[in-house]
């Protein structure tokens, strides 16, 4: 397994069981005795789900960093689509086709979120527990040259069902000190210190060659906005061995997951949503104007939350890649069987495993133009790097993007104005879908100033 994913499965799992969390500048790297035992529990529950499936094998995923190796991704784009048919956004499994906004709501997106609900994210089980938050502390820090009052928040989630896991999520928000009202919102997917630990200046990637630029905070700061971090690790731990930990281990009360059951995106997204409830309270907050931002496999986590949470106003979804917006039926990069493998099955549904082993990519009832459609008519920003960023496969999160654009237009809303891939760094900023693909790698840096003018349009 990966030692990033092994790293994020070690902070869940503390988080989990109440420890400290070791995002901080004092965490150490897991020994290897401890790496092991992660690896081995991982390994024993995709080997149980791939026999609750009756699978027997799953194909190999593919290799993103050796070019010699034999399942080496692929970066040829006349390679990139065995299967150019996308599932049609806007026709029933009847075939009748969607012509107004009522059969889109009463219809057709029932449909679309009941196939991904089954076959792709799992389920969220139902009679959820509360979520208690409660206020930790604050401290005053100076941003932008503004005052900035931060809340340190913890959501104590109703364990009575189960007392033997506690899941504690971590939030914190800050806004303006000497704001005349609630202000607009803009919360990551991050990493949260522990109370009364230093935590570093929060950064955002240098342009390469430029003077560095302002952190997303102090940018959104300089709008008059708060901002806000939500740690994906109190929820549930970025690792199969945390399956039966998290939240999703309190609600199986400790035991294995059935293939329907949700993975970790859907629990991350449930948890933002617990965190959009405790913003609807807080008066130094304008609830209507909240944005998520997601990078990587947050970024994947932030467009499930916009699909499924129609109380958020608006997404920035950075290099979100398969499992996000990319197309699955795309071979360009990560695929299908990456995502099915050791490393990553535990994002998704135990039920998407068979379309790594006896099912085909093709076999997929949706593709994810869809879940950007479960957007609509909501404004959605999908961002994308270029030199080390392959993996993620832009343009195939562009043609997403550009399949999505029926739903919009039917609900009222611009697409893109085009389905012709614009190229690195020429932005399609003008629709309530944007797309940008900026020139360099893996971060969500460079497209920030991008997405909150974009953000600014709906937030004024």
């Amino acid at each position: 397994m990966k030692i990033e994913s092994l790293i994020k499965g070690f902070m869940g799992l503390c988080l989990a069981a109440g420890m400290a969390s070791p995002a901080t500048a004092q965490f150490t790297m897991p020994s290897q005795a401890t790496r092991d035992s992660l690896a081995k529990l991982t390994n024993a529950d995709h080997q149980k789900m791939m026999e609750a499936l009756n699978i027997t094998s799953l194909r190999p995923g593919r290799n993103g960093m050796d070019p010699t190796h034999p399942r080496y991704a692929n970066y040829d784009e006349s390679k990139a689509n065995p299967y150019p048919n996308l599932p049609e956004v806007l026709t029933l499994k009847n075939g009748e086709k969607v012509t107004t906004a009522q059969m889109w709501w009463e219809k057709r997106r029932p449909e679309i979120v009941e196939d991904f609900d089954r076959e792709v994210y799992g389920r969220v089980p139902k009679n959820m527990p509360k979520v208690k938050w409660v206020l930790k502390g604050t401290s005053e820090q100076t941003v932008g040259g503004k005052k900035m009052i931060t809340k340190e928040l913890e959501g104590q989630v109703d364990n009575s069902s189960y007392p033997q896991i506690s899941v504690n999520i971590l939030l914190n928000v800050s806004t303006p000190a000497e704001a005349a009202g609630p202000v607009p919102i803009v919360m990551e997917f991050g990493f949260i210190a522990p109370a009364g630990a230093a935590s570093a200046r929060p950064a955002v990637a240098n342009r390469q060659g430029q003077a560095a630029m302002k952190t997303w905070q102090e940018m959104a700061v300089d709008k008059g906005w708060g901002y806000a971090t939500i740690s994906p690790a109190s929820i549930q731990a970025d690792n199969g061995a945390g399956l039966t930990n998290g939240i999703i281990g309190l609600m199986n009360k400790g035991q294995y997951r059935k293939p329907e059951d949700w993975g970790s995106l859907r629990a991350w997204a449930w948890g933002a949503s617990r965190a959009i409830d405790y913003l609807e309270t807080d008066r130094d907050v304008n609830a209507k104007k909240i944005a998520l931002e997601g990078h990587s496999r947050y970024g994947k986590a932030t467009l499930i939350t916009m699909a499924y949470e129609p109380r958020l106003a608006i997404a920035f979804v950075s290099s979100s890649g398969e499992g996000g917006a990319s197309l699955y039926r795309r071979d360009w990069g990560e695929i299908i069987e990456n995502l099915t493998s050791t490393e990553e099955y535990h994002w998704m549904s135990g039920t998407f495993m068979k379309y790594g082993g006896p099912l085909t990519w093709n076999d997929l009832p949706v593709d994810s133009h869809e879940l950007i459609a479960m957007c609509a008519p909501r404004p959605v920003f999908i961002s994308g790097g270029n030199k080390g960023d392959e993996w993620v496969d832009s343009r195939g999160m562009f043609m997403a993007a550009a399949a999505a654009a029926p739903v919009y237009t039917l609900l009222g809303k611009k697409d893109m104005g085009t389905d012709q891939y614009p190229g690195i760094e020429k932005g399609l900023m003008d629709g309530d879908i944007a797309f940008r693909q900026h020139n360099e790698g893996h971060t969500p840096g460079p497209n920030w100033p991008f997405f909150l003018d974009f953000a600014e349009r709906y937030f004024k």
